[in-house]
């Protein structure tokens, strides 16, 4: 487009080139009447649990082009299948930059999956947007100011699962479980720092497993044998099936902490057993689709009409949709804002411009917010527990920036 602009402005001798918006000139798959979006997702794999992300976003955003849109532009929305495997997502992602030349990547799947193109899209001064994974280090504006995170932080929510284990159980004694690498690592130093170093001694047993292992079993045998009464489950939900279980198999009654990322009833719990996953605590940001109390809110209707319509196949008791959906709201609001200025540079300014945005799925007081110095769009959380049927939250909302 810019050859041809440049070229009709020297022929016509009329400054051409000038009239143009600067988005649809100079920004890689910006035109007047489209953006496009790139995405990869674990579609296989051990983490295809969360392929359904990809889906849903997709569905949302034909949603969105149905009505006309986004300031009059519709959303290419190209997604890949990465298996989860960092070297496949560093060769999709750059077939995204390099090849179909989108505007910017959002919501690519996976601690270890993203860790291997941080660096690769903030060399290219790229968009990473709201990535789809709680590590820490997605909030690094001043050393990665193109990455953005989304949902809350897996310190974060280690933390708050420490300050009930801190306040609830007497004598504890903590056997954890977690993946090898950035994701397990990043959920169990915010929960050991929440037990400060009086608090890490009551850890017994620290067992980790590699995404490629078939099974945990044997290190929720090695758990129980430890003594542990308190387990902090950090898995993936194929992962968290296993390990719910096999606990129960064992006859192994722990407090059983379960970590977000794998909270969803249909999708892990039960698969898991109902019996197995009953009392499981976890923390929770948006609504549960499986939660009665939810039945008659206009966001959860809205919600499930958009799912009938746009995506039949997919599952409404699973809460990865409404995470997608949640998420492809959080993007459009960045667009509206952005105007017809969609340059790189304009698309992560208005990122990091969210103030108090309420989106309909989000639990009741919790809000996104960021800034210039804040890529943490969302930094609350509220415990709930697994009573046979559905999560049900208890105690206050736990915000991180207070």
């Amino acid at each position: 487009m810019t050859r041809r602009l440049v070229t009709l402005a020297l022929i016509l001798g009329l400054g051409l080139a000038l009239v143009a918006p600067v988005s649809a000139q100079e920004t890689p798959g910006v035109t007047k009447t489209e953006i496009k979006i790139g995405n990869t997702n674990p579609y296989s794999g051990p983490a295809s649990a969360y392929g359904t992300i990809g889906k849903a976003i997709a569905a949302y955003l034909k949603k969105v082009n149905d009505e006309g849109g986004i300031n009059g532009r519709k959303v290419d929305f190209i997604s890949y299948d990465d298996g989860y495997s960092p070297p496949k997502t560093v060769e999709m992602v750059r077939r995204l930059v390099e090849q179909d030349e989108v505007a910017f990547v959002f919501q690519t799947l996976g601690t270890p999956t993203n860790s291997a193109i941080h660096k690769y899209l903030n060399g290219k001064k790229v968009p990473h947007l709201f990535v789809a994974t709680g590590a820490t280090k997605w909030g690094n504006p001043k050393s990665f100011p193109w990455t953005m995170g989304w949902q809350p932080t897996y310190q974060t929510e280690g933390k708050i699962y420490a300050a009930y284990v801190l306040k609830n159980v007497k004598n504890a004694k903590i056997g954890i479980l977690y993946q090898n690498d950035d994701y397990g690592k990043d959920y169990v130093k915010g929960f050991e720092d929440g037990l400060g170093a009086a608090g890490r001694k009551l850890v017994v047993s620290r067992q980790s497993y590699e995404v490629t292992d078939p099974t945990v079993d044997s290190q929720i045998v090695n758990l129980k044998n430890s003594g542990a009464n308190v387990f902090f489950n950090v898995t993936i939900p194929k992962f968290a099936v296993q390990a719910i279980k096999k606990a129960h198999d064992i006859g192994w009654k722990p407090l059983h902490l379960l970590n977000n990322v794998s909270a969803s009833v249909d999708v892990v719990l039960k698969p898991a057993g109902i019996e197995a996953s009953k009392d499981l605590i976890t923390a929770l940001y948006l609504k549960d689709p499986t939660d009665p109390q939810w039945k008659n809110d206009q966001g959860m209707k809205d919600w499930l009409a958009f799912m009938q319509k746009y995506y039949p196949e997919g599952n409404t008791k699973d809460a990865f949709n409404v995470y997608a959906y949640t998420v492809g709201q959080g993007l459009v609001h960045v667009l509206k804002q952005c105007g017809n200025d969609l340059s790189r540079a304009n698309v992560m300014k208005q990122a990091a411009s969210i103030k108090d945005l309420s989106l309909p799925l989000l639990l009741p007081g919790i809000k996104v917010n960021t800034s210039p110095t804040d890529f943490y769009p969302i930094e609350q959380e509220q415990l709930a527990k697994f009573d046979g049927e559905r999560w049900v939250l208890f105690g206050e909302i736990y915000d991180a920036r207070r």
